[in-house]
């Protein structure tokens, strides 16, 4: 594949460790859904780390992990059938996952906030769009009516919302799927967050929107500073925005790289095969869509191979007897695939 079609505008390299420097520095993360039909391993020693201003794009297949890691940081999963196994998630010099709920409500829609799939199952239908914009505003920061209410009209003015002050007064199926999503927005970016967590914001939303929240998203970047994670199944998506990329599949991160070189030079057979899955514009010979043969793999009980191995075209025996470790490519590149120890 030619992944100079696909290459970023974007150009932040990589001088020296992210960790030196990080707002939020995820450690051998490990969830677990406990079932009636055994243990799902969701998420399976996960690693990364996001500094100040940076964008961490989280790109796999549905079922790859990605909604399940964010969701475990914060502890945003139903406990039980989610159960945290092990791993550190160190934000501002303390580890979320050992903080108890009222302490993490603090950060939740404060310094972290989070923008969900779906706004409609998101916002309250009873409640005004002004009332969910102001709730963060009064119980994080402690304004009063009238502050709050300034503030959320600023909001919905940042985000491209036309008619701010009266629109305080609309209730969410007032607003269109993109309104919504702008919506959302707004208040994930309430109390100015450190971090914001965007779970694939653009889904639900024709081409044209998608694009519009794209550049939103962009601009509030420039704007506010922000370290962003977007999580996304499209890599063309995370091309044109982030910094770095983590590639997750089976539960697990198998590819973790600066934007340009994953795109320049891919290392895991899975990253290959996604960018294979890109449309290639311009070529009149051959639109046919390409696909990825096969299905993800069964999480239930610990991995005792490649969970990529059933679908890989590069699979070898080492493959089926145990899980690769991730391998430093290069300086801002690792792999998790056995070809990587063979080349070294």
């Amino acid at each position: 594949m030619d992944g100079a079609k696909y290459i970023s505008t974007v150009n932040h390299p990589i001088e020296e460790p992210i960790e030196d420097k990080a707002v939020l520095d995820v450690r051998n993360l490990e969830t677990v859904f406990r079932t009636q039909d055994g243990d799902v391993h969701a998420v399976n020693d996960v690693s990364f780390s996001l500094r100040p201003g940076e964008l961490l794009g989280i790109v796999g297949e549905s079922g790859s992990g990605k909604s399940v890691t964010m969701m475990s940081l914060l502890k945003l999963l139903a406990m039980p059938p989610a159960e945290i196994v092990g791993g550190s998630v160190n934000f501002g010099g303390q580890d979320l996952l050992s903080l108890s709920l009222k302490d993490l409500r603090a950060i939740r829609g404060g310094d972290i906030g989070f923008i969900f799939q779906d706004p409609m199952t998101s916002l309250n239908p009873v409640f005004t769009v002004g009332y969910q914009l102001m709730e963060p505003l009064r119980t994080h920061l402690g304004m009063d009516k009238k502050a709050a209410r300034q503030r959320a009209v600023e909001l919905l003015e940042l985000v491209g919302i036309p008619s701010a002050s009266e629109r305080l007064r609309d209730f969410p199926h007032q607003f269109s799927g993109g309104m919504r999503q702008r919506v959302m927005i707004a208040i994930a970016l309430a109390c100015d967050p450190k971090v914001l967590i965007a779970d694939e914001p653009t889904t639900a939303l024709d081409v044209t929107v998608q694009a519009q929240i794209i550049e939103i998203i962009k601009d509030l970047r420039q704007k506010l500073g922000m370290a962003i994670v977007w999580i996304t199944h499209d890599l063309g998506v995370v091309a044109g925005i982030a910094d770095r990329v983590a590639v997750m599949y089976g539960g697990q991160i198998v590819e973790y790289a600066d934007v340009d070189r994953l795109y320049e030079d891919p290392r895991h057979p899975y990253t290959k095969a996604l960018l294979q899955t890109l449309p290639s514009h311009g070529d009149e010979r051959d639109e046919r869509l390409v696909s990825i043969p096969g299905q993800a793999p069964n999480l239930k009980g610990p991995l005792k191979a490649c969970p990529f191995a059933p679908r890989c075209s590069s699979v070898f025996d080492k493959c089926w007897t145990a899980n690769p470790p991730s391998f430093d490519v290069s300086i801002n590149q690792k792999s998790a695939c056995w070809l990587e120890e063979s080349n070294g």
